[in-house]
């Protein structure tokens, strides 16, 4: 069996092409995707500024072969991306990834004397 990994991606990218509707709704449902909403999940966490409207983050949990790496990770989860923008109707471009492996990142622990 596969030894499996757990990604932590950030998906950044810049609004493009938003039709009317589009750009009216994403305003109406700014508030729901601030900061308080950064969260990474399987699903994936949309977040953004109002104003100006212009590039966005979505937050993915991927678990993956390990063997496949953080290159992996990433192009899953643009295209999980791709498709939850597609289904809402927004336009996009440049998409780009930040990936961080949770089972190979270094935790510094405070000593108890440093406490």
């Amino acid at each position: 069996m596969t030894e499996q990994h757990t990604y932590r991606v950030i998906v950044r990218g810049t609004w493009d092409g938003l039709t009317e509707e589009a750009r009216a709704r994403l305003l109406a449902e700014a508030d729901r995707h601030g900061l308080a909403s950064m969260r990474f999940t399987e699903e994936g966490t949309l977040t953004y500024e109002p104003r100006p409207l212009k590039h966005f983050s979505m937050r993915y949990v991927v678990v993956s072969d390990a063997a496949d790496g953080e290159e992996m990770a990433g192009a899953l989860a643009e295209e999980r991306a791709e498709a939850a923008l597609r289904a809402l109707g927004y336009g996009w471009t440049a998409l780009r990834s930040t990936v961080t492996d949770l089972d190979t990142m270094k935790v510094n622990r405070k000593s108890a004397s440093r406490r």
